[in-house]
Parts: structure tokens; C-alpha cells; sequence
């Protein structure tokens, strides 16, 4: 099983994706077995073929462009690196009392060794981050709404595009590939 996430979608009306459009595209392209959570764009898939994670990105983004009119970035998992994530949190205590203020941020190209400091001392807030090759952990511990530590921020510092979710959505996208 594999897990392809989307960025920038279906927020204020932009970049609209309906999920059953989303299946049925990913299901065109000669997957198996599609389903997502949520409206932000998660989709579990058991994959034909043995592609590569990153040639199935570039796949899912030409195929975005032909059925949607626009590219949104696909970034995507295995199972085993789902399973990797979940178990290489770095902050256990906050994902269980506080899992919604917990984000894992998923790359596409690991950051360079010193991201993971410059990044920490371009915080101005209480936020803290831990990386782990491709997956930035953030602790938002006053919330993620009134945080200086965007989208932009973790970008500009770890010089990769990805997209974030929640711990708890994190567990349920587990809990599917693990089913």
C-alpha cells in the first residue's frame, strides 16, 4: 500500500479536488483499491507496478493537470515509511495529550544536515522542530493558525516542497495501509 498526499488543495474555495475525482484518477492511472480521509487530499492506494515513489508524484501531478486544470504537488509514502514515521516520533508525550498542535511535515527531498538548526533559529515562536530525513516534526504548542512558522518559513529553510498533516491524521492514514 502507498499514500499520496496533495498540497494546497480545497482551501477557500481554490484548487478544488472532490475525492471521488481523486479515486477515480489515481484508479485511471492503474492503481488499486483507492480511498481517502478527509477532504485535504489523502489517498491510500495499493500501487501496480513497482514504480518509484517519485516517478508515481510526477505521474499523479501530470494526471492532476489533465482532470483537475491545475498541478497540486503529490507527495507519496509506502506503507513501510508511514509505519517508519509514526514510529520515529520524536515527541510521544505531545502526540498523546496535544495530537492536533503536532504536524508531520512531508517532504519531497530531505533537507540538508544544518536545515534542522537554521530552521529552529528562524523560530520566533515556541514551535519546535525535529527532522527525520524526508519528515519534518513540528510541536505547535500555541497553535497552528497563529504561527509565523508557515508553509513559506519551513520551505525557505529546508529548501524542499511538501505538505503537513496532523498527528491524528497522520494515525488514521497508518491505521488504513496497516488494514
Amino acid at each position: 500500500m502507498h499514500v499520496a498526499l496533495l498540497r494546497a488543495i480545497n482551501l477557500a474555495g481554490r484548487n478544488m479536488v472532490g475525492m471521488a475525482d481523486l479515486r477515480t484518477m489515481v484508479e485511471k492511472l492503474g492503481h488499486r483499491r483507492a480511498q481517502t480521509l478527509l477532504n485535504s487530499g489523502n489517498v491510500v492506494f495499493e500501487c501496480a507496478g513497482t514504480r518509484a515513489c517519485d516517478a508515481m508524484e510526477r505521474s499523479f501531478e501530470a494526471a492532476a493537470q489533465k482532470a483537475f486544470g491545475f498541478v497540486p504537488d503529490f507527495v507519496v509514502r509506502t506503507a513501510d515509511e508511514i509505519n517508519a514515521v509514526v514510529a520515529g516520533n520524536p515527541f510521544p508525550n505531545e502526540a498523546k495529550r496535544d495530537p492536533g498542535h503536532l504536524l508531520v511535515a512531508f517532504l519531497k527531498d530531505a533537507p540538508k544536515p544544518a536545515a534542522a538548526k537554521a530552521l529552529q533559529d528562524a523560530i520566533v515562536g515556541r514551535e519546535v522542530v525535529r527532522l527525520k530525513g524526508r519528515h519534518a516534526y513540528i510541536y505547535y504548542p500555541d497553535g497552528v493558525g497563529r504561527s509565523r512558522l508557515t508553509a513559506a518559513v519551513l520551505e525557505k529553510h529546508l529548501g524542499s516542497r511538501g505538505t503537513a498533516r496532523n498527528w491524528n491524521a497522520v494515525l488514521k492514514l497508518a491505521a488504513m495501509v496497516n488494514s
